[in-house]
């Protein structure tokens, strides 16, 4: 598996899925994470060595205490991460998850995309 380096000696997974890719939910742990199995969010950020936050994904409480008198505690709703390994990138063109494969082009320059399940020809995702 190949990595790379972050700040502090932490190491974060190669990963073909980018910040603000269109992800599905392919598997799940426990009883409670697998409601999240076939759900499709955006990808926030990248948490630790290898997991994502997906938006609306994988919803947990957070009980916070009031912090002042201008900030409120309460029960907070907010994104859990999720393992990359459960995650896959959703293409809306083919309504499922496909695998990410790297291609160079004609002119040499390496792009991302993934073959279309149905005729089976190369198909670039667009930067963003």
């Amino acid at each position: 598996m190949k990595t790379t380096n972050l700040k502090a000696g932490r190491r974060r997974v190669r990963s073909d899925i980018k910040v603000g890719d269109t992800v599905i939910v392919i598997a799940g742990g426990n009883s409670k994470k697998r409601e999240n199995k076939g759900k499709t969010g955006k990808v926030l950020r990248f948490v630790g060595a290898d997991r994502v936050v997906v938006e609306g994904l994988n919803i947990v409480t957070r009980h916070k205490k009031a912090a002042g008198p201008d900030k409120l505690g309460g029960k907070i709703p907010m994104e859990a991460p999720i393992h990359m390994s459960n995650v896959m990138y959703y293409s809306e063109k083919a309504k499922a998850g496909v695998k990410v494969v790297f291609q160079k082009l004609a002119d040499g320059k390496k792009v991302r995309g993934y073959k279309d399940p149905s005729s089976g020809k190369f198909v670039q995702i667009e930067s963003k």
